[in-house]
């Protein structure tokens, strides 16, 4: 299975308001194993940053003015995507201003759906850890994932998180924390060779596989001519517990 981590950033958090983006990341997996191919451009939006969006992602016009407009990038991006499922964080933000853009490149683009899936991660987590902060800063808190290094948002830098955070989440590892039930540990049982009171961990095996054991033996035994060295019979089961 073929899955892209994407990410936007963007000048402002509403396309609706005529907002842009201003630069796309985009992480290629296959088979959920990062397969060393990225797509990512910094893009000229045209229009101003708005003050909260230049300090979070501390990219500023000076910066983007020569860089290529969406238009100029949209074949290239959508050749990445096409066919891929796309991972990506509250989804309908960045699907919403790749829309936009797609629509104003010109409308036999069509819509970021008709060539890719789509799995909003921040569905999953907020599936997987209920009532919880599920921000992307949070997720990779509570994972376990390295992102000390993330000053600023940046479209690539976030998008390799993402896939850290996706695969850690998406792995069913109890030590990661995703499940509240723990499997059942061995029974530590006292044992009379143990000494300085260390504990024996014992698996015992079921009735049913006791019962199957010895059946397998008696064969065993009745074809072998020149005899055995275990009793045709079960011993009894000694239980250490029960020895002090």
């Amino acid at each position: 299975m073929r899955q892209v981590v994407l990410d936007t950033e963007t000048t402002g958090l509403s396309w609706e308001r005529g907002n842009r983006v201003v630069e796309i990341g985009c992480i290629e997996l296959l088979e959920r194993r990062p397969t060393g191919r990225r797509f990512q451009r910094y893009l000229n939006p045209g229009r101003a940053m708005e003050p909260g969006a230049q300090e979070v992602t501390g990219l500023t016009l000076e910066f983007l003015a020569d860089k290529p407009r969406f238009e100029h990038v949209v074949e290239e991006f959508l050749d990445f995507i096409r066919g891929a499922e796309l991972i990506i964080h509250n989804a309908d933000f960045d699907i919403g201003f790749l829309d936009y853009e797609l629509s104003l490149a010109g409308a036999h683009f069509g819509r970021t759906r008709e060539h890719a899936g789509v799995l909003d991660t921040l569905s999953l987590a907020r599936e997987r850890f209920p009532g919880q902060r599920n921000s992307l800063d949070a997720l990779c808190k509570r994972l376990g994932v390295d992102n000390a290094h993330r000053k600023l948002h940046g479209a690539l830098l976030d998008a390799e998180l993402l896939a850290d955070v996706y695969l850690a989440m998406t792995a069913g590892q109890g030590d990661l924390g995703l499940s509240l039930e723990r499997a059942p540990q061995p029974t530590a049982i006292r044992s009379p060779q143990a000494g300085n009171g260390a504990g024996l961990r014992i698996l015992r095996a079921s009735a049913d596989e006791e019962a199957a054991h010895w059946r397998r033996l008696e064969r065993i035994a009745a074809k072998n001519k020149s005899g055995v060295l275990w009793p045709a019979a079960a011993e009894p089961v000694v239980d250490l517990a029960e020895t002090g």
